[in-house]
């Protein structure tokens, strides 16, 4: 079988951080020649694909974004580098508008100078807020409620923005909740301390925590837990190349999608698929619910699917949670040999 055509490379910038060196794997996988830009303030040298050509630096940093554009061809960015923590947007709310906007301006600016046409950026739910109605359409009123959410918000708006001023086209996915690893084990999500629920379940069910801490009991849901849509970082990463290929193939379009399974599960519902993964109880402590956590926020997916012909093939939660364990135990042993 000939390997397709790839008229340029990819640069995918925190391509050394958990969705980023998903992305990584990917395009490679598909055939694309890739080139990987992270500050590994957060990311993992070692996460990053040997295939890829790797350069340590920051976004904002206009000479070097400059230069590789030059040295490898770029023709579309794939931008996955900045902060992600919503509590912490709320506590240093100026560091998510450095590192998620002011920083994703100055990669724009690079970008458009040096003629590059096409990028996708990795958006969020957290743009929606507390949405009006479940399942959440992309038209739905974008009103968040955090740093993080506003942080990736306006940068959105900047993308419209010189899309229409400029030869330039983009994708923003919107992300749910991402969860899982690379099926063949070759990267998940590795950073210490990380606050995503099935990554802490995960943890505590091979005793690497003591117990999970579940916030709020009485939510307007089946079991009184939040509920969210959980997607897995593999089939995430396919939705990227599609929307690769749907920018190119049409360069006067572009996109704002959700990326989501379009159902969802409560807490409760991942700590028993992990207790049935593992055969061990995880320990579960109630508290108190966190300020502007929504009952559920669920993803209309009906748009990604139509625009791109998105077939997810992880959909599962049992599969997510076999994965995501699969990794942490391939975490615990790259570890104990460092």
């Amino acid at each position: 079988m000939t390997a397709p055509h790839r008229p340029f490379t990819i640069l995918v910038t925190g391509g050394a951080g958990y969705i980023g060196s998903h992305a990584v794997l990917a395009l490679l996988d598909a055939g694309w020649r890739v080139a990987v830009l992270d500050n590994l303030v957060t990311g993992f040298r070692w996460a990053v694909a040997e295939d890829a050509v790797f350069y340590e630096g920051d976004i904002a940093d206009a000479a070097l974004v400059a230069r590789i554009v030059a040295e490898q061809n770029i023709g579309a960015i794939m931008h996955f580098a900045g902060s992600v923590v919503v509590p912490e947007s709320v506590a240093n709310p100026l560091k998510y508008y450095d590192n998620n906007s002011a920083r994703s301006r100055a990669l724009i600016d690079t970008a458009v100078h040096a003629g590059v046409r096409h990028f996708i950026f990795s958006s969020t739910a957290a743009t929606y807020g507390i949405p009006d109605a479940i399942p959440v359409r992309e038209d739905a009123p974008q009103r968040p409620i955090n740093p993080y959410g506003m942080s990736k918000l306006m940068t959105e708006a900047m993308l419209a923005d010189v899309a229409a001023a400029h030869d330039f086209n983009y994708a923003a996915l919107r992300y749910f909740n991402v969860a899982g690893a690379d099926p063949a084990a070759r990267s998940g999500q590795s950073t210490a301390g990380a606050t995503h629920l099935i990554k802490v379940a995960v943890e505590a069910a091979l005793g690497r925590r003591s117990h999970v801490d579940i916030f709020g009991s009485d939510f307007d849901t089946a079991d009184g837990t939040g509920v969210r849509d959980y997607i897995h970082v593999s089939d995430l990463a396919a939705a990227h190349l599609l929307a690769l290929d749907a920018l190119i193939a049409d360069p006067a379009a572009s996109h704002q999608l959700n990326a989501g399974y379009g159902r969802g599960f409560s807490v409760l519902d991942v700590l028993d698929a992990v207790d049935r993964a593992t055969n061990v109880r995880i320990e579960r402590r109630m508290g108190e619910r966190r300020a502007g956590d929504p009952d559920a926020l669920i993803a209309d997916n009906g748009a990604i699917r139509a625009a791109l012909g998105w077939q997810p093939r992880y959909n599962d939660l049992d599969t997510i949670v076999a994965h995501a364990l699969a990794w942490e135990r391939a975490l615990a042993e790259r570890q104990l040999t460092a």
